[in-house]
Protein backbone atom coordinates (compact mmCIF):
# COMPACT_ATOMS: atom_id res chain seq x y z
CA UNK A 1 0.00 0.00 0.00
CA UNK A 2 1.50 3.21 -1.24
CA UNK A 3 1.40 6.02 1.37
CA UNK A 4 -0.61 9.29 1.40
CA UNK A 5 1.83 12.50 1.33
CA UNK A 6 1.45 14.60 3.94
CA UNK A 7 -0.13 17.50 2.23
CA UNK A 8 -2.40 15.47 0.16
CA UNK A 9 -3.44 13.64 3.65
CA UNK A 10 -4.72 17.07 4.84
CA UNK A 11 -6.45 18.03 1.80
CA UNK A 12 -8.35 14.73 2.04
CA UNK A 13 -9.11 15.92 5.34
CA UNK A 14 -10.33 19.46 4.07
CA UNK A 15 -12.31 17.27 1.24
CA UNK A 16 -14.12 15.03 3.95
CA UNK A 17 -15.23 18.85 5.92
CA UNK A 18 -16.76 19.92 3.36
CA UNK A 19 -18.94 17.71 2.84
CA UNK A 20 -20.59 19.27 5.47
CA UNK A 21 -21.14 22.45 3.66
CA UNK A 22 -24.90 23.72 3.05
CA UNK A 23 -24.22 25.89 -0.36
CA UNK A 24 -25.81 24.73 -3.35
CA UNK A 25 -23.62 26.55 -5.74
CA UNK A 26 -19.73 25.31 -4.18
CA UNK A 27 -19.08 24.20 -1.39
CA UNK A 28 -15.46 24.34 0.44
CA UNK A 29 -13.71 22.48 3.44
CA UNK A 30 -10.38 24.60 4.91
CA UNK A 31 -8.47 23.14 7.62
CA UNK A 32 -5.90 25.24 9.26
CA UNK A 33 -2.41 23.05 10.33
CA UNK A 34 0.75 24.49 12.81
CA UNK A 35 3.29 22.35 14.12
CA UNK A 36 1.44 19.26 12.06
CA UNK A 37 -1.75 19.39 14.37
CA UNK A 38 -5.14 20.61 13.06
CA UNK A 39 -5.90 23.62 14.86
CA UNK A 40 -9.57 24.00 13.41
CA UNK A 41 -11.80 23.15 10.32
CA UNK A 42 -14.09 25.44 8.57
CA UNK A 43 -16.87 24.77 5.64
CA UNK A 44 -19.20 27.07 3.95
CA UNK A 45 -22.57 27.32 5.44
CA UNK A 46 -24.88 29.75 7.22
CA UNK A 47 -24.05 31.53 10.18
CA UNK A 48 -25.15 29.48 13.21
CA UNK A 49 -29.12 29.79 13.98
CA UNK A 50 -29.95 30.71 10.26
CA UNK A 51 -31.18 28.71 8.11
CA UNK A 52 -29.05 27.07 5.12
CA UNK A 53 -29.47 27.12 1.10
CA UNK A 54 -29.85 23.57 1.11
CA UNK A 55 -32.80 23.78 3.92
CA UNK A 56 -34.46 26.69 1.69
CA UNK A 57 -33.98 25.27 -1.32
CA UNK A 58 -32.69 28.66 -3.11
CA UNK A 59 -29.94 30.68 -3.42
CA UNK A 60 -29.94 34.21 -3.61
CA UNK A 61 -27.16 34.85 -5.92
CA UNK A 62 -28.47 31.79 -8.33
CA UNK A 63 -31.57 33.61 -8.54
CA UNK A 64 -30.37 37.27 -9.60
CA UNK A 65 -27.65 35.55 -12.06
CA UNK A 66 -24.51 36.29 -9.68
CA UNK A 67 -21.71 35.46 -11.14
CA UNK A 68 -19.01 33.07 -9.31
CA UNK A 69 -16.68 35.46 -7.09
CA UNK A 70 -19.19 38.58 -7.29
CA UNK A 71 -21.41 40.02 -4.71
CA UNK A 72 -20.06 38.40 -1.63
CA UNK A 73 -22.63 40.45 0.09
CA UNK A 74 -25.58 38.93 -0.97
CA UNK A 75 -24.64 35.11 -0.01
CA UNK A 76 -25.71 33.52 2.89
CA UNK A 77 -22.81 31.53 3.72
CA UNK A 78 -20.21 32.13 6.02
CA UNK A 79 -17.05 31.04 3.77
CA UNK A 80 -14.89 27.92 5.14
CA UNK A 81 -11.68 29.92 5.22
CA UNK A 82 -13.41 32.03 7.77
CA UNK A 83 -15.38 29.64 9.55
CA UNK A 84 -11.58 28.12 10.03
CA UNK A 85 -10.24 31.01 11.22
CA UNK A 86 -12.84 32.21 13.52
CA UNK A 87 -12.73 28.96 15.22
CA UNK A 88 -9.41 29.44 16.34
CA UNK A 89 -7.11 31.96 18.22
CA UNK A 90 -4.33 33.92 16.49
CA UNK A 91 -1.61 32.47 18.29
CA UNK A 92 -2.09 29.50 16.97
CA UNK A 93 -2.64 30.64 13.34
CA UNK A 94 1.09 32.37 13.59
CA UNK A 95 3.38 30.21 10.92
CA UNK A 96 0.05 27.83 10.11
CA UNK A 97 -0.98 26.50 7.00
CA UNK A 98 -4.59 26.47 5.49
CA UNK A 99 -5.25 23.66 3.22
CA UNK A 100 -8.18 24.54 1.19
CA UNK A 101 -10.37 22.26 -1.20
CA UNK A 102 -13.88 23.13 -3.29
CA UNK A 103 -16.40 21.01 -5.25
CA UNK A 104 -18.90 22.23 -7.40
CA UNK A 105 -22.18 21.53 -5.55
CA UNK A 106 -24.26 20.00 -8.61
CA UNK A 107 -21.17 18.30 -10.44
CA UNK A 108 -18.99 17.37 -7.45
CA UNK A 109 -16.22 18.27 -9.34
CA UNK A 110 -13.53 20.05 -8.25
CA UNK A 111 -13.34 23.69 -8.74
CA UNK A 112 -10.88 24.91 -11.35
CA UNK A 113 -8.42 27.56 -10.15
CA UNK A 114 -9.78 27.61 -6.82
CA UNK A 115 -8.83 30.96 -4.80
CA UNK A 116 -9.82 32.43 -1.70
CA UNK A 117 -12.11 35.45 -2.16
CA UNK A 118 -10.44 38.79 -1.47
CA UNK A 119 -12.24 39.25 2.06
CA UNK A 120 -10.50 35.51 3.32
CA UNK A 121 -7.44 36.80 1.85
CA UNK A 122 -7.66 39.89 4.17
CA UNK A 123 -8.70 37.75 7.27
CA UNK A 124 -5.85 34.50 6.41
CA UNK A 125 -3.08 37.66 6.11
CA UNK A 126 -4.43 38.73 9.50
CA UNK A 127 -4.63 35.81 11.04
CA UNK A 128 -0.96 34.88 10.39
CA UNK A 129 -1.25 32.52 8.34
CA UNK A 130 1.62 31.85 6.17
CA UNK A 131 0.41 29.44 3.43
CA UNK A 132 -2.38 28.54 1.70
CA UNK A 133 -2.54 25.39 -0.43
CA UNK A 134 -5.11 24.72 -3.16
CA UNK A 135 -6.44 21.19 -4.08
CA UNK A 136 -6.74 21.23 -8.37
CA UNK A 137 -7.39 17.72 -8.58
CA UNK A 138 -7.01 14.42 -6.45
CA UNK A 139 -3.90 14.35 -6.05
CA UNK A 140 -2.01 18.39 -7.25
CA UNK A 141 -2.47 21.44 -5.31
CA UNK A 142 -1.34 24.67 -5.38
CA UNK A 143 0.57 26.47 -2.69
CA UNK A 144 0.14 30.24 -2.11
CA UNK A 145 2.80 31.95 0.15
CA UNK A 146 0.50 34.43 1.46
CA UNK A 147 3.21 37.43 1.69
CA UNK A 148 2.38 37.34 -1.92
CA UNK A 149 -0.92 38.88 -1.15
CA UNK A 150 0.50 41.29 1.25
CA UNK A 151 3.20 42.22 -1.38
CA UNK A 152 0.92 42.24 -4.67
CA UNK A 153 -1.98 43.92 -2.75
CA UNK A 154 -5.04 43.88 -5.71
CA UNK A 155 -6.54 46.83 -4.06
CA UNK A 156 -3.85 49.29 -4.70
CA UNK A 157 -4.50 48.79 -8.57
CA UNK A 158 -6.62 50.93 -10.44
CA UNK A 159 -8.74 49.61 -13.06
Amino acid sequence: MKRTDKTNYYLDIAETVLERGTCLRRNYGAIIVKNDEIVSTGYSGAPRGRKNCIDIGTCRRNTMGIAHGERYELCRSVHAEMNAIISASRREMLGATLYLVGKDAQTGEYVEHAAPCSICERLIINAGILRVVIRENRTEYNVVNVSDWVNNDETLKGD
